[in-house]
């Protein structure tokens, strides 16, 4: 006797882009981009891959709708602070945390460029930037340089913490093995890498990124001094 084959129960609601779009976002979360497939969707969805396809073209443009909201929300949650470069450190640090948090979102970012996420980091940013009174010509090159910074150090940061998921170890013990690898280099030839790589295993990347955020936000105190 042949048995019948058993399909799961189709979705009998419409299924909206914001669905699609949290969906996506546990998929990734979990799997990373890999494990982000059409299939992959309508069977969490519980649809058919049409149905997914009405509100998105492809992967790439799922992706970026993922990214998209991660950085919506992120921002929308950063609370206004008294002054720019209050709001500035509040912006980074969120940022920071969101793609530790969801270590896809820094490459979909860097694929992203012409597209709304980057473009809401490039607008909250710069409104504060210009907030600070600099000057005009000087806007640009200061944006770039702290939207470098906090996209560039929180992906590298995300990536490292996903590097010592992956060999099964936690933050301490990988970055003690870096350190480890650090002291077996000759002094004399690394003398600084020395110094500093017992700091290593137990340094605090949120307080470190923070610390180059002022560093920055210092440099453009500075620059405006020089400006009177």
């Amino acid at each position: 006797m042949v048995k019948k084959r058993i399909r799961n129960p189709r979705r009998e609601e419409s299924l909206s882009r914001a669905q699609i779009v949290q969906a996506s976002i546990e998929l990734l979360d979990i799997n990373g981009e890999d494990g982000l497939t059409f299939r992959a969707l309508s069977e969490r969805l519980v649809t058919g891959a049409g149905a997914i396809y009405g509100h998105v073209a492809n992967k790439n443009d799922l992706l970026t709708a993922a990214c998209d909201a991660i950085v919506a929300r992120t921002l929308e949650g950063c609370a206004a602070k008294k002054t720019p470069k209050s709001n500035l450190r509040v912006i980074a640090l969120g940022l920071f945390d969101a793609l530790d948090a969801h270590p896809w979102v820094g490459s979909a970012l860097m694929r992203a460029e012409i597209h709304r996420p980057m473009v809401r980091i490039l607008e909250r940013v710069g409104q504060q930037v210009r907030a600070l009174g600099i000057a005009r010509e000087q806007e640009w090159a200061t944006v770039a340089a702290l939207m470098n910074y906090i996209i560039g150090v929180a992906t590298q940061n995300a990536a490292n913490g996903q590097n010592a998921s992956k060999r099964g170890i936690d933050r301490e013990e990988f970055l003690g093995s870096i350190a480890d690898a650090w002291l077996q280099l000759d002094q004399r030839e690394y003398p600084f890498t020395h110094s500093v790589a017992e700091l290593l295993p137990s340094h605090d990347d949120r307080v470190d990124f923070l610390s180059g955020i002022d560093l920055i936000l210092n440099g453009i105190d500075a620059a405006k001094r020089r400006q009177r």
